[in-house]
């Protein structure tokens, strides 16, 4: 068995058992990956695809098994060049960080700036994703570190942290008629057309489960993937506004009033979360320590999760 052919294996799954996209993605021949794929079946003397005439449809039991132990490999040969980069140029290389738009836009900014000040020959790449997407490139190897409020928690292959807790809060260009409403209601909101995250994106599921909670059915006119774009129709009076806190600014956003209402929704948690097993940089651990001040490097190594201050 030689690496190439571990390479085949892992990236045939990945493709979805199609050999032209294989052949591209490591820029081979369709042939050439249908012979090592053969050659290794016949070294290890047991089938590892099912076949429906010449195309492959499937694993067999044996090379579910067999795709476990290559995916470690190749993990662990990720993890070998990163250990001779740390110890080669400690201070530079490439750190990649996959986090929603809501974290990148609003709660990152400080972090990264403080992080460039450190670390100013590091390639910073702030990869936006939706959650689901950013559990993915943790698991596949393609991001060190990933910072999102859903899916990240429970995930068995990452360690996850509680970065930050923040609550949802209710937008309404200046002058609206829930300006003066004390104290504000569901019942009240659901009155008008709301504008809000979708699916899956920053606590959208929380905001639902509170009107479903008090047997309301919200009018959601519209739904979008940030607060920048739910802001911006807000502002032209096509609905009220529910966004994370953290991404309102009286300054930014003087035409627009944050109202009294975080009563009215319960606390979401942002997790910063890695791989376990994955080899991290010097400068990554220092990252996600500006992050939450509370971890160090060996904290994050064992996996121990600190509490957090509610803000």
């Amino acid at each position: 068995m030689n690496f190439q052919q571990l390479r085949i294996i892992n990236e045939t799954v990945r493709q979805n058992y199609n050999l032209t996209e294989v052949a591209n993605a490591l820029f081979t021949s369709q042939s050439g990956v249908s012979k090592h794929i053969k050659d290794l079946e016949d070294e290890l003397n047991i089938e590892l695809f099912i076949r429906k005439g010449k195309r492959l449809i499937g694993l067999t039991e044996p090379g579910k098994e067999l795709v476990k132990i290559v995916e470690r490999i190749l993990f662990d040969t990720r993890n070998i060049k990163r250990l001779a980069e740390q110890f080669s140029n400690y201070d530079q290389g490439q750190l990649i960080i996959a986090t929603t738009h809501t974290q990148a836009q609003y709660a990152l900014p400080p972090v990264v700036t403080e992080f460039k000040k450190i670390f100013p020959k590091v390639q910073l790449i702030l990869h936006e994703s939706r959650p689901g997407e950013i559990l993915s490139m943790l698991i596949n190897g393609e991001a060190d570190i990933g910072i999102a409020t859903e899916a990240l928690e429970n995930a068995v292959d990452l360690v996850s942290f509680p970065y930050y807790t923040w609550q949802h809060a209710i937008i309404v260009p200046a002058g609206h008629p829930l300006q003066s409403l004390q104290p504000l209601t569901l019942e009240a909101i659901a009155e008008f057309p709301i504008i809000t995250y979708h699916q899956g994106l920053t606590g959208r599921s929380r905001i639902d489960q509170v009107f479903a909670k008090a047997g309301l059915i919200p009018d959601i006119a519209m739904s979008a993937l940030d607060a920048d774009v739910i802001k911006t129709y807000v502002k032209l009076g096509l609905g009220i506004g529910i966004i994370a806190s953290v991404a309102f600014s009286p300054r930014r956003d003087e035409t627009l009033v944050k109202l009294e209402s975080e009563y009215l929704f319960e606390m979401n948690t942002t997790f910063v979360s890695v791989r376990r097993n994955h080899y991290l940089r010097s400068y990554a651990y220092r990252f996600i320590e500006l992050c939450i001040p509370t971890l160090t490097e060996s904290i994050i190594r064992s996996g121990v999760k600190p509490l957090i201050d509610a803000e």
